[in-house]
């Protein structure tokens, strides 16, 4: 997969938060993005005991089976500080080095992260969209702000709003589970990220993608 250049790598908080300012304005957040899907790719980085090493795995899927038609993993040094919404600084090194790594161009890219969903409106997802010029999408484990719970039922959600912008979903992907927190990356909207999200977990909270790269990853931080 080719990737656009990184750009100008910054070494503070003030050049990060310039850049994400700077490459919002390229974010697709209207989409519709494709109703149909071939292959859906999963992306996750996992750290290695000294905190500093990362391992990055791509992991793509046949939308029909689930099952990986191309994995990728790299191993690297974390990019930047840890800092609360630079997530993406510290893990787009590795990420970019396992994407540039595949021969097959998904259909959809899920990351595990925020897109929208983040106060300057530029997370991982939204990032790793404008790299790849892939539809991408975010689902992260925890929410970035209070949520109104949604209703029991696989499917339902409430909306994640920040300053009374909608940025995203609380979606529930299986009955009396927690929720997952669905946010626009990038060429796709709100509602059709969803509906990937929930066809690709048919069985479990988490989609297939994150399910299937975050071992891989965590396989190869151990190794």
């Amino acid at each position: 997969m080719q990737l656009r250049s990184l750009g100008r790598w910054p070494t503070t908080i003030e050049d990060a938060a310039a850049v994400q300012d700077e490459l919002r304005a390229l974010v697709d957040t209207v989409g519709p993005g494709p109703r149909a899907l071939g292959t859906a790719a999963g992306v996750d980085v996992a750290y290695q005991r000294d905190g500093d090493r990362v391992a990055a795995a791509a992991v793509v899927l046949d939308t029909e089976t689930l099952l990986p038609v191309e994995t990728a993993i790299a191993i690297g040094r974390a990019g930047f500080e840890y800092a609360s919404g630079f997530l993406a600084f510290r893990e787009l090194p590795a990420i970019s080095t396992v994407l540039e790594q595949l021969t097959t161009v998904p259909d959809v890219l899920v990351c595990d992260g925020q897109g929208l969903a983040h106060p300057r409106r530029f997370g991982l997802a939204c990032h790793v969209g404008v790299l790849t010029g892939v539809p991408t999408i975010g689902v992260a484990k925890t929410p970035p702000g209070p949520f109104e719970p949604p209703a029991a039922e696989r499917g339902a959600w409430t909306p994640l709003l920040d300053g009374g912008e909608v940025v995203g979903r609380a979606l529930r992907t299986q009955d009396g589970v927690k929720p997952v927190f669905v946010s626009v990356g990038h060429k796709v909207d709100l509602e059709t990220a969803c509906a990937h999200v929930l066809r690709l977990s048919p069985r479990y909270r988490l989609p297939e993608t994150t399910r299937q790269a975050d071992r891989l990853a965590r396989d190869t931080a151990l190794r």
